[in-house]
């Protein structure tokens, strides 16, 4: 069967590319259902795109690749396109966008602008071979029981990367880019939550707090959550994608305010309080009580002398912890490194040295902060690719 354009990955960027390419386009994922990400993402609202969605939130071996993509196809023309077809969203911390209502219609969107460009969309379809004769591409499937060769004179990688393999996630986009020649960087979880494989963090299962995280230089402030492996929360999934194995991270439990200053003020005012009982005044109470048995923090308040307050408050601004390690693909929301951006133009997505081969979304050397971010590569980058494709014309 011939087609203009073959894209393997029925996802965010892939269906985004449909949309735009032109030509009669077939879109090929193994999944029962487009847009699975999609899907559950946001906890079933998707969090499509961030207000301030600028190049400086994304990291990549080359951090320059992105901006063409995100400057020509913005945060503003998503939000334009959700506003067309009436979805209902609203904005919540730090510029991230919600579907009021359900990220199911995120999908059924991109599913009608995808047949309103008139492409095909093939389902329960998996990519047997890859191969090209120097002119057309051409891909064998197995779909409803049958082997199927399919020929384009374009193929678009849009199959994402190895986070939540239980999904359905591989390293398709990766062996089809090697096969062609492309190099592909090193690849790692990314927003994903940390393991500490000593268990200290069990006691304190459930409970949150704000706080200044920083790994690898990089600092955010937000929401940390202690869990029964380890940690997680927006804060430590963000700081995830800068840290490597090996390295300490550091948090700071008072990022708004200056802990000597309030021990000391405490000091005056209740220095007959025990100092745990007063760190439960400034603290979530388990974490308090969790610290003092753990810095073996006894005495009342009156008792302590500036010099201990001030240790005690460097420790609260400057928790220095050693993961060991993330939780992996298996809840990583994302893939850090991919597909070379070296090897792609920043303006099409195309290969360099195969003309007709795109990657976009998330199979590239590029990835966002946690909030929209990366759904908003995947528009960009699919709308870039799509764009270029349109602009070539039939083959």
């Amino acid at each position: 069967m011939q087609f203009d354009t073959i894209i393997l990955g029925a996802g965010a960027a892939g269906m985004m590319c449909a949309a735009h390419a032109g030509g009669r386009v077939v879109v090929i994922d193994h999944a029962r259902a487009p847009g699975e990400k999609i899907r559950i993402s946001g906890g079933g609202r998707c969090n499509f795109t961030n207000i301030y969605a600028e190049p400086d939130a994304f990291l990549s071996q080359n951090p320059h690749f992105c901006k063409s993509a995100l400057a020509r196809y913005t945060q503003w023309d998503f939000i334009d396109l959700v506003a067309r077809h009436k979805i209902a969203w609203h904005e919540k911390t730090l510029g991230q966008l919600f579907c009021d209502d359900s990220a199911r219609q995120i999908v059924g969107m991109l599913v009608d602008e995808m047949t309103r460009a008139g492409a095909e969309l093939w389902l329960q379809t998996s990519v047997a071979s890859v191969s090209h004769d120097g002119g057309q591409f051409r891909v064998s499937v197995d779909r409803e029981g049958k082997r199927q060769d399919l020929t384009a004179s374009n193929l678009v990688l849009a199959t994402g990367g190895k986070s939540i393999p239980k999904m359905g996630a591989t390293g398709l986009a990766y062996d089809i880019a090697a096969q062609f020649g492309l190099t592909v960087t090193q690849t790692r979880a990314g927003l994903v939550p940390f393991v500490f494989s000593d268990g200290r963090f069990k006691p304190l299962s459930g409970v949150a707090l704000p706080v200044r995280a920083t790994a690898g230089g990089t600092s955010f402030d937000e929401a940390m959550l202690f869990t029964h492996r380890g940690l997680s929360g927006p804060a430590m999934l963000q700081i995830s994608s800068y840290w490597r194995e090996g390295q300490d991270i550091t948090v700071n439990l008072l990022p708004g305010g200056d802990a000597f200053d309030a021990l000391r003020a405490r000091r005056a005012t209740d220095g007959r309080r025990n100092l745990s009982t007063v760190l439960g005044d400034i603290l979530p109470k388990r974490l308090a009580e969790y610290l003092a048995q753990d810095w073996t923090l006894t005495g009342n308040l009156a008792d302590q002398s500036d010099a201990a307050l001030r240790d005690l408050a460097d420790r609260l601004h400057n928790l220095t912890l050693r993961p060991t390690g993330t939780e992996g693909y298996r809840t990583a929301e994302v893939t850090l490194g991919g597909i070379d951006t070296d090897a792609l133009s920043s303006r099409s997505m195309e290969s360099k040295s195969v003309p007709g081969l795109y990657a976009i979304g998330e199979a590239v050397d590029v990835t966002g902060w946690l909030g929209g971010y990366n759904f908003q590569w995947a528009w960009s980058s699919g709308w870039a690719a799509g764009k270029a494709i349109a602009e070539r014309g039939p083959s």
